[in-house]
């Protein structure tokens, strides 16, 4: 199967390289909270900070529908992890639920999306970068498959475009939430 191919690929990187093999554990461990708070400090930006503040407002929701749905899907489809399986050597303490999808790549296609579908050029390329070293960090490590990164990736995505949809600019909502502080 290519998937267990790729995967069996990429974990098989650890090990080569000490370096990599701490900044791929670095990344799969704090790289959720790094984007989360880089994201939450755009919320004092002063310049257009009415729209910063809506993009942070998005990208909060984007977060938490998203592993919602992902938590949502886990109760039906149950992937058993890699590791458990002897495809990959696991770099880190094992996860307790099911493998599909990556709730890690999940969450940070969700923020990178949103940024990037908000037209901030920059900071999406930036963030959809971010987003998918650390997707290619938990294949790495050894606890996702690379099917399962790439179905929350999409998880991700998809759910950012429906908040992006829904959640409008200037609606009393935003006006509401984007006031405070």
């Amino acid at each position: 199967m290519m998937d267990e191919a790729l995967t069996k690929s990429i974990n098989g990187l650890a090990g080569n390289s000490a370096s990599l093999h701490w900044l791929m554990v670095l990344l799969t461990t704090y790289g959720i909270p790094v984007l989360l708070a880089v994201t939450v400090a755009q919320w004092w930006i002063k310049k257009d900070r009415q729209s910063m503040r809506h993009v942070c407002v998005a990208t909060f929701l984007a977060f938490v529908v998203s592993l919602s749905f992902n938590q949502l899907l886990l109760l039906f489809i149950h992937r058993v992890r890699p590791y458990n399986l002897g495809i990959t050597h696991l770099l880190i303490p094992p996860s307790a639920d099911w493998s599909f999808p990556s709730d890690h790549a999940t969450a940070s296609f969700a923020i990178a999306a949103t940024i990037r579908l908000h037209r901030l050029p920059q900071r999406g390329v930036l963030y959809l970068a971010a987003a998918a070293v650390l997707a290619f960090s938990r294949v790495y490590v050894g606890t996702h498959y690379v099917g399962d990164v790439l179905g929350g990736a999409g998880v991700g995505i998809v759910n950012a475009v429906m908040v992006r949809l829904s959640y409008r600019e200037g609606s009393k909502f935003d006006r509401l939430v984007t006031s405070i502080l």
